[in-house]
């Protein structure tokens, strides 16, 4: 393993304790899970594949309006109120 400093905020602190504490487990080994949860969960698609689904998607749908592109915030409004 790595030695690796942080700062965190004594809020934060103070949570990790009482989790260590009620978990058995040390603060260190709760934020390499936190790490490994968040590290799983992050969108790791890249920038090229988000431009390739967008031009897919794209004309795909129809608003039945010939205005949207002008009046969208009016369309949107209205579907809020």
């Amino acid at each position: 393993m790595v030695r690796t400093q942080i700062q965190l905020p004594e809020e934060q602190v103070s949570t990790l304790k009482n989790l260590a504490t009620q978990q058995h487990t040390s603060m260190a080994e709760l934020i390499r899970r936190a790490i490994d949860m968040f590290t799983a969960s992050t969108d790791t698609v890249s920038l090229q594949d988000h431009r390739q689904r967008a031009l897919a998607a794209a004309g795909k749908f129809r608003s039945g309006h010939g205005d949207l592109s002008a009046k969208h915030d009016h369309y949107l409004a209205e579907v809020y109120k």
